[in-house]
Parts: C-alpha cells; sequence; structure tokens
C-alpha cells in the first residue's frame, strides 16, 4: 500500500480473510478484537454498524465512505469518538451517531465495519477511491461554531499545526524550525496547536497568533480552518481535517511516514486540496521547511495581487 498497489493488498487480505469467512459460515472461526469486524457479506438492505477504533484522522478520512455505503445500506450507525459528534452531526450518510466509548449495548445491525476496512471491502485503488471534497457538513459547522477574531483580508493567513500526538513524536516538527517562515512578507501565522505544545509560540521568533481559545473544540477548529487561507500541519488530526473541508493543506511528512501517504508523492488520492512536503531522508525538516518558505511566497503573492484587483473577498482565497 506504502507503493500505492492496493490491488496487491486486497488480495493479500483475501488471502488471509476468506478461509476464515468458509470457517465463519461453518461456525468454526469467531472473530477475536484482532480481526477485521467486516464478515464479507453485502450491504445491500442491510443495518450497518460503522466502528470507529482508531485515531480521529483515522475517523475523519474514512467516513467519506457514510455517502457511498448509505446508496446500498437500509441505515448506517456509526460509533465513533464522542469529541467528533458535533463535527460529524448532519453528515451525509449518516442516519445515527452514538457513543463509542460507551459500554452501552450495540443497537440492533446486520453487518458490522471498522472505517478503515472501507477501501477493502469497496476493492478500491489509488485511482478509485471516493475523492470529492468536502464531505463535511459545512454549512452546520460553521453555524454551530463561536465567533472567530478577524482575519486581515489583504493578508495571506495561515493556520500552524507543529506537534502530532505523543503516540508518534517523529512527526513533530520543534517550532523553531519553523522560524525562516518569518521573513515572510504579506502573511500572518495563527496558531491552531492545541496540548501542551501551544506554549511554544511564547519562545520563537516566528510571530504567531494564537487561536488555541478559539479552536478547543474540533468543530470550531473546523470553522476556523474555513476561514483561514492554507493550513500547514503535521501528520496529525488536523491535516484530515482541513483535507476533509476541502481547504488548502500543506502536510509537513516524516520520511517513515505510513501506507496512506504512499511513498515520493507530493500529492495526495485522499484530499486534492493537499500537497505534502515530505523529508527525502530522516531528521531532514529543514528542506521540508525550505519548500513551505517558496510555498507560501508564492500563495501570499498570488492572493496579494487578486486582493489588490479587487477579485478576492474576505475568507475567499483558496475556497
Amino acid at each position: 500500500m506504502q507503493k500505492g498497489d492496493f490491488e496487491a493488498a486486497w488480495r493479500e487480505t483475501d488471502r488471509i480473510e476468506l478461509p476464515r469467512r468458509i470457517a465463519e459460515r461453518k461456525g468454526a472461526f469467531v472473530r477475536a478484537p484482532h480481526h477485521l469486524l467486516w464478515s464479507g457479506k453485502s450491504f445491500s438492505d442491510q443495518r450497518v454498524l460503522v466502528s470507529c477504533e482508531h485515531g480521529l484522522g483515522d475517523t475523519i478520512q474514512f467516513l467519506r465512505y457514510c455517502p457511498l455505503l448509505r446508496q446500498m445500506a437500509l441505515n448506517i450507525t456509526v460509533k465513533t469518538q464522542p469529541t467528533l459528534h458535533e463535527l460529524l452531526s448532519g453528515m451525509r450518510g449518516i442516519d445515527r451517531l452514538i457513543n463509542g466509548w460507551t459500554t452501552v449495548p450495540d443497537p440492533p445491525h446486520d453487518l458490522a465495519i471498522e472505517c478503515m476496512e472501507f477501501p477493502y471491502a469497496f476493492r478500491h485503488t489509488a485511482a478509485t477511491l471516493p475523492s470529492e471534497v468536502p464531505y463535511l457538513p459545512l454549512q452546520k459547522i460553521l453555524k454551530r461554531s463561536r465567533p472567530l477574531p478577524p482575519f486581515p483580508a489583504g493578508k495571506l493567513n495561515v493556520g500552524l499545526v507543529w506537534a502530532a500526538s505523543a503516540w508518534n513524536p517523529c512527526r513533530s516538527i520543534p517550532l523553531c524550525l519553523l522560524e525562516p517562515l518569518a521573513q515572510l512578507s504579506n502573511i500572518r501565522f495563527y496558531s491552531l496547536q492545541q496540548g501542551p505544545e501551544q506554549t511554544d509560540i511564547s519562545k520563537t521568533t516566528l510571530p504567531i497568533t494564537p487561536l488555541s481559545k478559539y479552536t478547543a473544540e474540533i468543530q470550531d477548529a473546523a470553522a476556523a480552518m474555513l476561514a483561514l487561507d492554507v493550513v500547514v500541519s503535521v501528520d496529525s488530526m488536523t491535516a484530515h481535517l482541513a483535507g476533509a473541508l476541502g481547504r488548502p493543506v500543506r502536510l509537513l511528512l516524516t520520511h517513515s511516514a505510513d501506507w496512506r501517504w504512499m511513498r515520493h508523492r507530493e500529492d495526495s488520492p485522499w484530499y486534492p486540496t493537499m500537497r505534502i512536503l515530505r523529508q527525502s531522508i530522516s531528521t531532514d525538516w529543514e528542506t521540508v521547511v525550505g519548500k513551505l518558505v517558496g510555498d507560501l511566497a508564492h500563495l501570499a503573492s498570488q492572493k496579494l495581487s487578486l486582493f489588490g484587483h479587487g477579485s478576492v473577498g474576505e475568507h475567499e482565497f483558496g475556497s
């Protein structure tokens, strides 16, 4: 899958799963928590329970399949992380959202699937996976979110996330390494960072306006992204959120990235508005930042030119 050869991955999964399914039909196999949830049965006219058992970014990435699944299924219940309920409320293809962290028994259903199993279930490749963005309910997100401070219309307004979760600290970039961005003109930087790293802005020479008090809730962070021109993020939930919203996003990617970003690509079939700036060798963030400087300089020049001609209104650039 890192090579982009999803078909080979599905054949390998079949090699494991088909004997299990045969044994399961005979009552000789019971799925354990580490097995796939999906048994291989058709979704047509079935009550489907979708579980989200991995990270928040994984949930945002793979629930894109719900509208496609809903064309076949009788109804869809999504069991997801409570912190995503407000964001996902009203998303197309989902009939019901329930708390995935509760011990309450699952509602009646005919089939279950974990959301990351969707590409295998639909046999999609990098060329055929559902890539339309945005697929999150933009108007409801804006309606439910708290007010934001105004962003200057004549500047390129850039949201920054430099630290991923503690699960994989190699994905994070020390904020001091982003200080070359300070040389850029006509750009305002805003912190979308949450967690203890949000205080890093007090130790850097890069001027950053904190938005943490406005964006602690995920739906509020989404609203901020809709108002910003560009989101720059390391490999974290925020990169997935920006991509799912259809916002211009620059992903700062470590050399040892996982399969979803594949290898040697500067684009992503998952998120058409994303550009990947990846390390060519481990720990080399300087080259990545150099590319980012050039990229943002171009975008700032582009916005300034459009704004000067009166063709871009506030918050419209890159939308």
